[in-house]
């Protein structure tokens, strides 16, 4: 935060047209006309209008011998004034938040109901005679999910003593549509409003106003004060607009309203804890009411005790059945390393999938620790379109997967962004995309093959990649001679070139398919592979362990001796998610 200086401070409290006036009057010298000019501009602070009128006061009533200097000292007193407000706009930017409601649609925001609108700029759910409601309904926000946060808001609740909301968070739904799990209550009973409660589910009220409970791992249940519950209900307007304050780090959430702890809960029961989960705003059953949110910000947290975040980037539907499965593959990936952070290994990670290409959640990416590309490449590539913005993403040290066609981006300025951020890429009319049984007989020993044995498998396997000059910092990991074959096509972006048959038909030269990078400024890594076309590929141990050591290692986790163990998914489960019918 920046602060005023001190004159602008007690002058913007003191400022009064006698004071001014006064302090004019008592001028007679130079020193006393700026005085009163930094006095003044606490009058800017407050009334620029009136600043300005009372600036034209002053030339006019001080001698001429001063008002040559006089209107210098105006003229930096207004840039002074413009520079307080920019920095303070600046500050504000800059805080994290970023809004998640429009103010005008409900873009973004799903319920399949006519109880929730949009009125003057806020989402309102109503219920009345004419259009009771007889179960409760959930306004769900689905551009993504969330786990270490900040939510802020503004509420507004009308109706009778039975007037019932909340804000659900980090939950599910089950299959009758109702979220369960986490929910920041909104009531004018004064049992509820502020308290922390786990909706549809045998708990109940988990703190209440006034209340900081923690919940043990054996179910035990002890409860300290955060002060008075009458007290803190003083703190409410259930007239008006309240700010709502929701903070969520690791096991532990808190509750505030117009700047006051309403409740905290630190939950370590390991049958109700949720990690992560979905945001949706409540419209309880009951008596005609209505509720009001608006001003909707999200801020996204550095995961709490070390975990790392990965972040799946899934690219739209593509081929057809079971090739370019890029939902279902990051889904598949996901899973594994989420089932291996909650098994023995306590691999600390939370992986999370965006689908459909660039996500428009405009958190998404702001507390990942490495991110995970699946996706169509070429001009069509997300990260082509994106590359400014997800620049700012990779100057953080954030880790940067690409798989299979993933790996191609245009050349020119993407083609360097990815030289820079993985250390190579496909380039048309130098790399090529053939289908051929690659053999890798000796892996090289490196974190990302920790458990990985000399395997061969059938892809579309990329080869001749463009990578740095002198294949600085770059680690081939996956390395095999394509047989000739493999360039029996007319030339072409993508089929052959001179250049890659030079290298692989006359100089011999093995083909780096899998490879990993440490860039320059050693905080962030990134990993390239080329396989991937085929989906059922993943149920090869080698190749899926593979893939998830790399994600892993590049968000910097410890790759445990090994490698990543994952159970091998059944047919059944490569059949899921697919973004096309299997062919009958």
């Amino acid at each position: 935060m920046i602060r005023k200086p001190v004159f602008v401070r007690i002058a913007a409290r003191r400022c009064r047209n006698d004071d001014l006036a006064e302090a004019v009057s008592d001028c007679s010298d130079g020193f006393g006309i700026k005085f009163a000019l930094r006095f003044s501009l606490g009058l800017a602070c407050r009334c620029p209008i009136v600043f300005v009128l009372h600036c034209r006061r002053i030339v006019l009533d001080v001698p001429k011998l001063f008002r040559v200097g006089l209107l210098v000292q105006v003229v930096c007193a207004i840039i002074t004034l413009w520079l307080v407000a920019g920095a303070h706009a600046i500050v504000r930017a800059d805080d994290g938040f970023r809004p998640i409601f429009d103010g005008q649609s409900l873009d973004g925001w799903s319920s399949g109901s006519e109880h929730w609108a949009v009125i003057d700029g806020a989402i309102v759910g109503e219920i009345s005679e004419s259009s009771p409601l007889d179960k409760n309904l959930f306004l769900v926000w689905e551009h993504g999910e969330l786990d270490d946060f900040e939510l802020r808001l503004k509420f507004r609740i009308a109706g009778g003593k039975q007037a019932n909301s909340g804000i659900q968070v980090r939950s599910q739904p089950d299959e009758s549509g109702h979220f369960v799990g986490y929910q920041a209550d909104i009531a004018h009973n004064p049992k509820y409003m502020g308290c922390l409660y786990d909706e549809h589910t045998s708990r109940g009220v988990l703190a209440a106003r006034g209340q900081e409970v923690t919940y043990t791992e054996d179910v035990q249940r002890t409860t300290r004060g955060l002060g008075d519950p009458r007290q803190l209900m003083q703190c409410v307007d259930l007239e008006g607009w309240n700010d709502y304050h929701i903070k969520a780090i690791g096991n532990e959430i808190s509750v505030s309203i117009n700047g006051h702890v309403m409740s905290r809960v630190i939950d370590h029961d390991p049958q109700h804890f949720d990690r992560s989960g979905k945001l949706a705003l409540q419209l309880h059953s009951g008596p005609p009411m209505k509720i009001a949110f608006k001003d909707i910000r999200l801020k996204r947290l550095p995961l709490h005790g070390g975990q790392k975040k990965i972040v799946f980037l899934a690219g739209k539907a593509s081929h057809g059945w079971g090739a370019h499965e890029h939902r279902a593959g990051c889904l598949l990936l996901a899973d594994g390393l989420n089932a291996a952070a909650a098994s023995k290994q306590n691999l600390p990670v939370l992986a999370t999938v965006y689908e459909n290409g660039w996500p428009q959640d405009p958190t998404a990416l702001d507390n990942a620790d490495t991110v995970v590309v699946y996706t169509d490449g070429g001009e069509r590539h997300y990260l082509h379109s994106h590359g400014e913005a997800f620049e700012n993403v990779m100057r953080r040290g954030v880790g940067l997967v690409c798989n299979h066609y993933g790996v191609e981006i245009p050349k020119g300025l993407s083609g360097q962004r990815f030289l820079n951020w993985i250390g190579g890429y496909f380039e048309t009319d130098w790399s090529v995309n053939p289908t051929w049984t690659a053999k890798f007989e000796s892996i090289p020993d490196h974190p990302v093959t920790a458990g990985v044995n000399p395997f061969e498998i059938h892809d579309e396997w990329y080869y001749h990649m463009r990578f740095s000059p002198q294949m600085t910092r770059v680690t081939p990991v996956l390395s095999a001679l394509p047989p000739a074959e493999t360039l029996s096509r007319k030339d072409g972006p993508h089929h052959n070139n001179p250049y890659v048959r030079k290298s692989v038909l006359e100089q011999k030269q093995p083909q780096h398919l899998a490879w990993a990078f440490v860039r320059g400024d050693g905080r962030g890594r990134g990993f390239g592979f080329t396989g991937g076309h085929f989906h059922r590929n993943w149920q090869n141990d080698d190749f899926r362990r593979l893939m998830l050591n790399a994600i892993a290692w590049t968000a910097h986790v410890t790759i445990p001796q090994g490698g990543i163990q994952s159970t091998t998914p059944t047919d059944g489960q490569l059949d899921a998610n697919q973004d096309f019918p299997k062919p009958l």
